[in-house]
């Protein structure tokens, strides 16, 4: 019988250690999203130049009692304004979103949203350091917050009808304690 050398053992080690990996890697529920390491912790604090003569916010507001959205959205952004209808769909159900707009020149964010409407409770604007303190991966991004100020869930990426079905609003029923 022939002996068999340690290094023959190498290829077939390595195939089965990296089929293992794919194999587990894709048994993650939605291998599209992000994980989040805010989920389930208080929103981080906010600090946002005005934008426009609306009303502005600040940590209090989120922490505030009941359920809200945070929203980072710019005017340069084509998923933002995909989304735009279902924000004021949203908001017009009496859900408060607070809109962060996102490294923008003013004139062109209050020209997207005098185009657009303007979902937003009240407008804070960042050139990015709020964003890394919220982790920010790029916009859109939404955040649903409980009353407590606690997230419950980020979402990367524009709202689209399903994620709205799917992932908003049973998040938003988990916010106010129904789920």
């Amino acid at each position: 019988m022939a002996k068999v050398s340690p290094l023959m053992l190498v290829p077939p080690v390595l195939f089965a250690g990296l089929a293992a990996l794919f194999y587990f890697g894709m048994q993650r529920e939605n291998p599209d999203e992000l994980p989040s390491a805010r989920e389930g912790s208080i929103a981080p604090a906010v600090a946002l130049a005005p934008l426009g003569d609306g009303p502005a916010f600040e940590d209090a507001d989120l922490r505030g009692g009941g359920v809200k959205l945070v929203n980072y959205w710019a005017s340069w952004c084509a998923p933002c304004r995909a989304e735009h209808p279902l924000l004021e769909e949203l908001a017009a159900e009496g859900i408060p979103i607070y809109g962060i707009n996102y490294k923008d020149r003013p004139e062109n964010a209050l020209g997207f949203l005098d185009e657009l409407g303007n979902p937003y409770a009240a407008l804070g604007a960042d050139e990015g350091r709020t964003a890394l303190e919220w982790g920010l991966y790029g916009v859109p991004e939404t955040y649903v917050l409980d009353g407590e100020g606690r997230i419950v869930l980020r979402l990367a990426g524009p709202i689209t009808a399903r994620i709205m079905e799917d992932t908003i609003r049973p998040a938003l029923a988990r916010a106010a304690g129904e789920g």
